[in-house]
């Protein structure tokens, strides 16, 4: 019996997480609009083939694969960047790094309310920090070139800590070993990073990008706050697109297939991030 109650919280889990899963499959399969319940119907794969041929969705795909790699390749950066500056454990070293994990306790909505204040042309502290550069009037979020370099800035802010920590830990439980012997040998720095450091810390890399990965292609906190998906459909990634769908346009099959191939993208990227990792785990332990 114990064995039963213990499986129990995974089993429920589970069920939680097929059940909407299960229904957002059925309801992708139906003509199925809110405001007009009488034409609801199964017509099996019309809405994937509609997106096909309709150009909001190639947009919405090239903006939602542009802006998870603008972040996830940014953030693993300076992530890693600020990890190598606070590998060994001092207490200031530990005290800074708790202070760059602020960020990362905030909400990502709050923060882009906090960001979207911060960067209004009229009042906003960012906006007249760049105007004492000589650059006035810059729209931010409200224009559609500055548009995605804003909610960028936005999510490299709250989300670095992330990975910063990550590949922290991953640098400080590195055996010592490989390092002590190169420093003995007189081994350029430049070496130990390219051929010791980053091949032993690979796996925490990509352990860390595919977490952001999953999360930067289904974003829509950080977005949605800022400007809706707009200026026009400058932004307009999936998540974005899906609740549109759903609340204004009351399209509740167009907005289930999206969330459905959405998911399928990420099970795609997923699947290439775990082979490596386990391809990786298998070189360091000698099976490769």
């Amino acid at each position: 019996m114990l064995p039963y109650l213990l499986s129990l919280p995974a089993l429920l889990v589970c069920i939680a997480i097929l059940v909407p899963f299960v229904t957002a499959a059925v309801y992708s399969l139906q003509r199925y609009r809110l405001n007009l319940p009488y034409l609801r119907g199964f017509i099996g794969v019309d809405n994937y083939i509609d997106f096909l041929s309709d150009p909001a969705f190639w947009n919405t795909l090239r903006i939602s694969l542009v802006y998870t790699a603008l972040t996830v390749v940014l953030e693993l950066l300076l992530g890693l960047g600020i990890a190598l500056l606070l590998r060994r454990p001092t207490r200031v070293h530990n005290a800074v790094s708790i202070v760059l994990l602020l960020p990362l306790m905030t909400a990502p909505a709050i923060a882009a309310l906090m960001w979207k204040l911060m960067t209004n042309p009229s009042f906003g502290i960012l906006s007249y920090l760049v105007s004492l550069f000589g650059v006035h009037d810059f729209k931010w979020a409200s224009d559609p070139s500055s548009a995605l370099f804003t909610v960028v800035l936005v999510d490299v802010w709250v989300y670095t800590p992330f990975i910063m920590i990550l590949l922290l830990a991953g640098l400080r439980s590195l055996p010592r070993q490989p390092f002590e012997a190169a420093a003995l040998d007189g081994v350029p720095a430049s070496f130990v990073f390219f051929r010791i450091t980053l091949p032993m810390l690979a796996p925490y890399i990509i352990t860390a990008s595919l977490f952001r990965l999953l999360d930067s292609i289904q974003q829509f906190d950080i977005i949605y706050a800022m400007t809706q998906g707009g200026p026009g459909d400058r932004l307009m990634v999936f998540q974005v697109q899906a609740y549109l769908e759903f609340f204004q346009y009351t399209n509740v099959g167009r907005s289930a297939a999206l969330l459905m191939i959405l998911w399928l993208i990420t099970n795609i990227l997923s699947n290439i991030f775990i082979k490596n990792w386990l391809r990786l785990r298998a070189r360091a332990h000698g099976h490769a």
